[in-house]
């Protein structure tokens, strides 16, 4: 059975994996002019939001080993600032007619899914090293 802590690690990956095949399909349909600013962008910070939480989550934290958990909150950090980065790049890209309202709004809500997801996991390994 898994630990409470590995379902919420396995959500988080979820959930960061569905907003990054999101991005990949929309931005496959955007026009060709946005293809080397909005569309390569949105897709690298995408990825990069994936590797920051595997890499995390291989990063094994118990009491007492504060080096590893330094690394680990990095790279959580990391990943939540990708997200606003995401958040961001694709407004404009919805401002400058790359992607649709439609898909702006949804790559929004999934992108404030995952920030809710990696903020909860923060505080997860927290309480977990503190306590």
């Amino acid at each position: 059975m898994m630990t409470t802590d590995k379902k919420s690690d396995l959500l988080v990956v979820t959930k960061a994996k569905e907003l990054c095949s999101y991005i990949i399909t929309v931005t496959q349909k955007s026009p060709k002019q946005f293809r080397f600013t909005f569309v390569t962008r949105l897709q690298n910070l995408a990825l990069d939001v994936i590797q920051n939480i595997y890499y995390a989550n291989e990063i094994y934290v118990s009491k007492g080993n504060d080096k590893n958990a330094e690394k680990r909150l990095s790279l959580q950090h990391h990943a939540l600032t990708t997200l606003k980065l995401i958040a961001y790049i694709s407004e404009l890209a919805m401002t400058e007619k790359c992607i649709l309202f439609r898909q702006y709004e949804q790559i929004a809500k999934l992108t404030t899914d995952c920030q809710r997801l990696v903020g909860a996991w923060i505080n997860s390994d927290k309480k977990r090293l503190t306590s």
